[in-house]
């Protein structure tokens, strides 16, 4: 079924689009190519967790990042409210292997910027992932937003803007939103409630919201493997 699906929605695209799949593919590598230049990174920043029922001042926080996908937030002062997958994905994970197909999904308009739109579409049967959408800024090559679906999280977006980092791929904020009703707690954690009540399961139809300001980077300067502990 997964497969009949897959082609099913390469053909639609390859019909309907103008920008071909190779096209597609090309744009995502020179993104990529972006991107690798960065082999590790340790930063800094403020998170802001906008989940109403959910005590969560602004943090401080310092972030860490190794090729190819390790990734960890240490925030002051509390557990990082993170979907498994979502903020910690940073981008390169999505373009890790070549097992997706990407294809072109026209163009979109974001802040009055006109963007190329790829879907990619996983090969793998047992892929966590469905589905990514990807707009993407082609003269900087950037990507400014992102709509992820998988299975056992459902959907979440992230949205990037860029700055003194844009040569890395590096933004200067990410917001991420998902749904609570799809998100599931690691186990072992609890979180605090606003009424003062400590709850294992979020409540449902909720949306959540996460800022991630970074202050500064210190990029390719090396980062142990003990960060990721």
């Amino acid at each position: 079924m997964f497969m009949r699906y897959t082609f099913l929605f390469i053909l639609f695209f390859s019909v309907t689009s103008g920008f071909a799949q190779d096209d597609a593919m090309r744009l995502l590598q020179k993104v990529k190519a972006k991107m690798d230049r960065v082999n590790d990174y340790a930063a800094t920043g403020k998170m802001r967790t906008d989940v109403v029922f959910i005590k969560a001042p602004v943090s401080n926080i310092r972030v860490y990042y190794k090729k190819p996908n390790r990734f960890k937030i240490n925030r002051d002062g509390g557990i990082s409210l993170l979907p498994k997958g979502g903020v910690s994905v940073n981008l390169n994970a999505l373009m890790l292997t070549n097992d997706f197909t990407a294809l072109d999904a026209g163009k979109a308009t974001i802040a009055g910027k006109e963007l190329r739109v790829i879907k990619l579409l996983p090969l793998q049967e047992n892929s966590d992932v469905v589905l990514s959408t990807m707009y993407i800024d082609e003269l900087r090559l950037l990507v400014l937003k992102t709509n992820t679906t998988t299975r056992e999280n459902g959907t979440y977006e992230m949205e990037m803007q860029f700055g003194n980092y844009a040569d890395y791929g590096l933004p200067d904020k990410v917001t991420f939103t998902f749904n609570t009703k799809d998100y599931k707690l690691p186990k072992g954690i609890t979180l605090e409630f606003d009424d003062g009540s400590k709850q294992q399961q979020l409540p449902k139809n909720k949306k959540g919201r996460i800022e991630i300001s970074y202050a500064s980077y210190q990029v390719n300067k090396g980062v142990s493997d003990a960060m990721f502990k």
